[in-house]
C-alpha cells in the first residue's frame, strides 16, 4: 500500500472523489513553488501531480509549456524537482506526490533510471507519469518502479480501444488517468456526458480508480467530472494563475475552490 492506495481507500470511506493539483516545480521559482505547494494540501488537495522542467513537454499545451520555460529559465531540473519534494516532506508525511514528466531527463541524468528511482523514493515521491514511455518500453521504467515502491500511472485516452486498453493497464497502479479529449492539455473543455461511458468502461477494465484529467479549469466543471469518475486533475487553470503572478493566496483560494467541486462530486 502505498500513499496513493492509502488516500483512495479513506475518500471511498468517506464517500468523497478525489481531486488532483498539478503544478510545475521551479515556477516561477523555487521558493514560491514551495510555498504554492505548502499550501495545496489545506486547500484540500488530495494528491499533487508536480511537473518536472523539460524542453519539449509534447503534451502538454502553451500554458504548461511556458510553466516549463519559466521553471527552466531558474534553472528548474529534475534534481531541483526532487529537492522540492524533500522540503515539503520536511512537513507533510502524508499527502501524495506524483511526478509527472518525460522520460528524457530521467535517462539523461547521471546515474540513469536506476538512481533516479532511488532518489526519488528517498525524496519521498509515490509515483510516477512519464507520458512518452508506452507499454512496449515497460522494462525501461515502469517494472523498474513498482520494484522501487512506486506507483507507475497510464494515460488512457479517447483513442484507447479495447484491444490496447489491457496493455495500457497491464503494470499501472495507484490509478489510471483517463485524458478527457483528444489533444494537448488546455486544448478544449471536458464533457461529463461524453466521458462517463469510457470511465466506467476502463473502471471494469482496470479495477483502479479512475481520474479524469485534461479541460477541467472550474469547480463546476470539477464536480461533473468528479461525479462519474474517481476524481479529477485540475492543472493548466492553476498554472495559468501562477503565470500571470497572482499572489500565492489566490491561488490557493482558487485550487480550495476547484477541490471543494471535485469533492461534491
Amino acid at each position: 500500500m502505498t500513499r496513493i492506495d492509502d488516500t483512495f481507500a479513506a475518500l471511498k470511506s468517506q464517500g468523497k472523489k478525489a481531486f488532483v493539483a498539478y503544478m510545475m516545480a521551479s515556477d516561477p521559482d523555487d521558493a514560491t513553488a514551495l510555498e504554492i505547494m505548502r499550501g495545496l494540501p489545506a486547500a484540500g488537495v488530495d494528491i499533487i501531480e508536480l511537473g518536472m522542467p523539460f524542453t519539449d513537454p509534447m503534451a502538454d499545451g502553451p500554458t504548461i509549456q511556458a510553466a516549463g520555460q519559466r521553471a527552466l529559465a531558474t534553472g528548474g531540473s529534475v534534481t531541483r524537482t526532487l529537492d522540492m519534494v524533500r522540503a515539503f516532506r520536511k512537513d507533510d508525511a502524508t499527502t501524495p506526490i506524483v511526478l509527472m514528466g518525460y522520460y528524457n531527463p530521467i535517462y539523461a541524468r547521471s546515474g540513469g533510471v536506476t538512481q533516479f528511482l532511488a532518489d526519488a523514493a528517498d525524496a519521498g515521491v509515490d509515483g510516477l507519469i512519464v507520458v512518452d514511455l508506452p507499454p512496449e518500453e515497460d522494462d525501461e521504467l515502469c517494472v523498474p518502479a513498482s520494484r522501487a515502491g512506486l506507483n507507475f500511472i497510464r494515460l488512457a485516452t479517447p483513442t484507447t480501444d479495447d484491444r490496447r486498453l489491457p496493455a495500457v493497464i497491464a503494470n499501472t497502479s495507484g490509478f489510471l488517468y483517463y485524458v478527457s479529449v483528444t489533444g494537448i492539455t488546455g486544448a478544449a473543455a471536458a464533457n461529463a456526458a461524453e466521458v462517463a461511458p469510457e470511465v466506467a468502461r476502463i473502471q471494469k477494465a482496470a479495477n483502479l480508480p479512475v481520474v479524469v484529467g485534461f479541460g477541467i479549469s472550474t469547480p463546476e466543471a470539477a464536480q461533473s467530472i468528479a461525479s462519474i469518475a474517481d476524481g479529477c486533475v485540475v492543472g493548466s487553470a492553476i498554472v495559468k494563475m501562477i503565470g500571470e503572478k497572482r499572489p500565492v493566496g489566490e491561488i490557493l483560494a482558487f485550487v480550495q475552490e476547484l477541490a471543494a467541486g471535485a469533492h461534491r462530486g
